[in-house]
């Protein structure tokens, strides 16, 4: 009898499989979601975060407010900790839809 063995990493698949399926339905990372799309961050005032007319664009805040309260919720304080998490965590890949924000 022999090893579970897992599946080829160079394989190529028809279908690439979806991150919300390695997301269980139950995670709690979707609580994090659901509640911070439900906020009116605009009474909250966030709505200094202006978009430039120059440069590269801002990350959302509803997107890096999510970040920060997975980070808070699991403590994870460090700021460089947090984007390892964005690149190598299915379920910060999954809460941030595949954003992936540096430390600055």
């Amino acid at each position: 009898m022999g090893y579970i063995k897992g599946e080829d990493r160079n394989q190529t698949i028809l279908f690439p499989e979806s991150i919300d399926e390695y997301v269980s339905d139950n995670n709690s990372i979707r609580i994090i979601d659901e509640y911070i799309n439900q906020l009116d961050l605009e009474s909250l005032h966030f709505n200094r975060a202006v978009t430039p007319s120059m440069g590269r664009p801002p990350y959302h805040p509803k997107d890096m407010l999510k970040l920060y309260l997975y980070g808070y919720l699991n403590r994870i304080r460090s700021s460089r900790r947090l984007e390892q998490e964005a690149t190598r965590n299915l379920e910060v890949i999954w809460l941030l839809r595949k954003l992936k924000p540096d430390f600055k």
